[in-house]
């Protein structure tokens, strides 16, 4: 897996000053959206780059919303990954075409720490653009997940992390 960072698609994370209480990914945060591509073969590599931040921001009084397109998440795994069971929401079932939109809502109400939604293709400017708006909106985090085959012939991007942010540009 490796991580790139794109500049003109940046969504900042920053603490409001005086709030030495919570850290950046708090309530005050002004919201993020990311893309985070992975191989299908290798979930492990990905649990271990977002749990520790999901167990973070299960600690908030806010859900966690997952829209996921088939699977449906086990009670087992989530306890055993150590977030807060009573804090998970998950949609399961929801086409693809409605992804987007719905993590839009979401995000926008302020009800959600995070909002996680699996999509096959990159996103358009269009949708980032909304995607961000929301996530300021609802102070909230947006991490879209595109899984990609294992083909050892397949061309184009490799499985990846990427950081839409100005920080690192």
């Amino acid at each position: 897996m490796y991580t790139s960072g794109y500049a003109n698609r940046s969504s900042s994370l920053t603490s409001s000053a005086g709030n030495g209480a919570q850290n950046s990914v708090g309530r005050d945060s002004t919201g993020l959206i990311s893309e985070v591509v992975y191989r299908e073969d290798q979930p492990l590599l990905t649990q271990l780059l977002l749990l520790p931040l999901l167990q973070q921001l299960g600690q908030q009084s806010r859900w966690q919303l997952w829209l996921t397109p088939q699977q449906k998440l086990s009670r087992q795994w989530v306890q055993s990954a150590g977030l807060p069971l009573t804090k998970v929401m998950q949609i399961n079932q929801l086409p693809p075409c409605d992804t987007v939109e719905s993590m839009i809502r979401a995000l926008r109400t302020g009800n959600y720490s995070v909002v996680i939604g699996w999509l096959s293709d990159e996103l358009t400017e269009e949708e980032h653009f909304r995607l961000t708006e929301a996530a300021e909106e609802g102070h909230a985090i947006g991490f879209i997940m595109r899984p990609v085959s294992a083909d050892p012939h397949r061309k184009g991007q490799l499985s990846g992390l990427k950081i839409h942010s100005n920080l690192y540009h």
